[in-house]
């Protein structure tokens, strides 16, 4: 049974309170709208939030993928666009809320599940996925088990990672950041998404968890794939993105895992 303290649960709703708040000012796809994070008596924390009417995904599957590329070239748009007028990075009191970013991480921790993200801001992608998704992941494995298999491919992989980047350039993008089949829904309106760990990082990363465990058919990825083609070594990529998900899962759910995360880092390491 998942036990959280008040601040540790506090810490969790705010970094998803963040993350709706986030996704809400590009006005790309719905999300429930936060209200609050409330402390109550005994020790126990609430997360208020927008009530949504929502049922399973089926028919705004595509209209799904096409909204969340459009939120994935949100910040590219606005620096295309601060480029074209000669402008400064950000915007005026008054004006537009959304501000162009040119690093990758958050202004606040989110949760991946109940385990908290460094989201400390980084220039390069690379540096932040290695130290800040995969590095973390791999200190909790070392803690708990001491797994000398997957610290030596670990060590191999890290020298190998930059490799898998070469020719791509990549411009932070707002990332809902878990979002698997359990995350979605839909209403009369159209598609939403929900409970997000996000972060501002490469757009393909959203993908992984995604083809992991289902939920989303040929329409989603065809839309999506319609405004962000996939680029050159993207299967690669994709399976490095899904090493984060699996150890993630590792470290909450336990050893039926570390088959999947081992394989995986062994695939990459050839």
């Amino acid at each position: 049974m998942l036990s959280l303290n008040i601040w540790q649960a506090r810490r969790m709703f705010e970094g998803e309170k963040a993350s709706l708040e986030a996704i809400l000012k590009t006005k790309t796809i719905k999300v429930p709208k936060p209200m609050k994070v409330i402390d109550l008596c005994g020790g126990i924390t609430v997360f208020v939030m927008e009530h949504l009417d929502m049922r399973s995904l089926n028919r705004h599957s595509a209209l799904l993928g096409s909204q969340l590329a459009d939120l994935h070239l949100t910040n590219l748009k606005l620096g295309e666009k601060l480029k074209k007028e000669g402008s400064i990075v950000g915007k005026g009191q008054g004006q537009s809320e959304l501000q162009f970013v040119d690093q990758f991480g958050f202004h606040t921790v989110t949760c991946c599940g109940y385990l908290p993200q460094v989201n400390d801001w980084q220039s390069d992608w690379v540096t932040f996925f290695a130290r800040q998704r995969i590095q973390p992941q791999m200190d909790m494995i070392e803690k708990k088990s001491g797994d000398k298999e997957a610290r030596e491919l670990w060590s191999q992989l890290q020298l190998k990672i930059p490799s898998f980047f070469c020719g791509v350039e990549i411009t932070p993008a707002l990332l809902h950041g878990d979002l698997w089949g359990g995350n979605v829904a839909e209403d009369e309106s159209g598609p939403i998404i929900f409970d997000p760990a996000s972060f501002y990082g490469h757009s393909e990363y959203e993908l992984a968890i995604a083809g992991m465990f289902g939920g989303f058919d040929s329409s989603f990825y065809s839309a999506y794939h319609s405004k962000i083609p996939r680029a050159p070594g993207f299967e690669k990529r994709l399976k490095l993105y899904q090493l984060f998900h699996y150890m993630n899962h590792w470290n909450h759910f336990g050893t039926g895992y570390r088959g999947s995360s081992l394989n995986i880092m062994r695939n990459l390491v050839k």
